[in-house]
């Protein structure tokens, strides 16, 4: 993994950008953890086009971050925007975008002016108010892809498809109900979503691969979310006998009070079930069904020239299921990279492969201790830390991540 950092011409923003490209992570002198140029890319050329077929999809995360926090959010919303831009056209050459999340601090006044900068009916964004940490009122993460194809917002299932090869990839992003308590919501939501993979010929067993759920009150609402997708998950042969999802369930909120749950997620039509390992760290961590709950620590995910590996929301968990050093927010913070470790190292990645990080502390105070900390362990990966309490009061903070790795596999096909 190369990575990059880029200060906006104007001062008022930052951008810490991860690449991933086949061609240069196999060649021998390649270099990891440097702020060596990013592969440059073009795909706005039939040149490029055959590079892409030669050389395989490249891929980029980028982080984008205010640095100047007395701007107004219209002045924060403009700064972001363009230098995303910019970024996109100079440094990415017009690479496809493939997902972005917007990270507000106050949902219900900023979503509207948010949107008017927004294409209509992309199901591919994801909006949600966890205040950025750094005193700013917005930061995005955005993925970008070489050499997708995409059919764009799909009506007739209401997915975003991205494809390439044998692979369609399908992201949601925002889905909401406005109807009943959280378990509602939540049921809703994941049968509406077992109904579009549906008119894909995909399945939530088969073929969904991470989802992120975000809940308003979560010591009062996460039970209802538990709940409903323990009896859904149930209904479509994802059991402890079988397998679950990678997932972060965390707190977030909608800009209207009245929806409990927002949902993103991911799957991939044309995976095969060998293609997908899950990951559980037995030495650090144990099965999430013990303590009542139904996601899978992590997934990897085998393509013929690279692995992606998806690292759910982990927090400090010992292998019996208890918090490990309650109160301490500093040792917990020791423990959630060493599961994080255990778990990239089980699918034979390390943090070396990581493509870019999320932070999520419960107290706004212990945010600078927290940020030091993180920096020191992970100076160059894409990361954000931003409030959001964590489902078990007594987890003072949980990260996720995402990594690829290089990979040889004449079994399946590249990405």
């Amino acid at each position: 993994m190369l990575y990059k950092t880029i200060t906006g011409k104007d001062g008022y923003a930052v951008a810490t950008i991860s690449g991933f490209h086949p061609e240069a992570a196999s060649h021998p002198g390649a270099t990891t953890g440097t702020s060596a140029d990013i592969p440059p890319i073009d795909v706005a050329t039939d040149a490029a086009a055959e590079t892409t077929h030669k050389t395989g999809i490249c891929e980029y995360q980028l982080m984008i971050r205010i640095t100047k926090g007395d701007l107004s959010f219209d002045g924060q919303l403009k700064a972001v925007f363009g230098f995303f831009r910019e970024i996109h056209e100079k440094e990415l050459n017009h690479a496809t975008i493939t997902f972005l999340r917007f990270f507000l601090s106050d949902a219900a006044n900023q979503v509207k002016p948010l949107s008017d900068y927004l294409p209509e009916n992309k199901n591919n964004i994801s909006i949600v108010e966890q205040p950025p940490l750094d005193g700013s009122k917005i930061a995005l993460w955005a993925y970008l892809q070489t050499g997708m194809e995409t059919s764009g917002n799909l009506s007739s299932s209401g997915l975003y498809a991205l494809q390439h090869g044998e692979y369609t990839h399908l992201w949601t992003g925002t889905a909401i109900k406005r109807d009943g308590d959280s378990e509602r919501q939540m049921h809703a939501l994941l049968n509406d979503y077992k109904m579009q993979l549906k008119k894909h010929d995909c399945t939530l067993a088969g073929n969904c691969i991470r989802t992120w759920i975000y809940v308003q009150n979560i010591d009062v609402n996460y039970a209802g979310i538990v709940k409903a997708r323990r009896e859904l998950f149930a209904e479509n042969g994802l059991t402890e006998k079988t397998h679950y999802i990678s997932s972060t369930g965390i707190s977030g909120r909608h800009a209207d009070s009245k929806i409990s749950v927002l949902f993103d997620a991911y799957a991939v039509k044309g995976i095969r079930p060998e293609q997908i390992r899950y990951l559980h760290a037995r030495t650090h961590l144990n099965p999430t069904h013990e303590y009542g709950v139904t996601f899978e620590r992590g997934t990897c995910v085998y393509y013929g020239d690279r692995r992606h590996v998806f690292i759910s929301g982990t927090a400090s968990i010992d292998n019996q299921g208890k918090i490990a050093h309650e109160g301490d927010v500093g040792r917990q913070t020791v423990r959630m990279i060493e599961n994080v470790g255990a778990l990239l190292k089980e699918a034979e990645c390390s943090f070396d492969d990581v493509a870019h990080i999320i932070v999520y502390l419960r107290d706004i105070a212990d945010y600078a201790n927290i940020r030091t900390v993180m920096e020191q362990q992970f100076p160059e990966i894409p990361m954000i830390i931003v409030l959001a309490a964590v489902c078990r009061p007594g987890w003072l903070v949980e990260m996720e991540c995402f990594a690829v790795k290089n990979d040889h596999n004449n079994h399946f096909a590249s990405l």
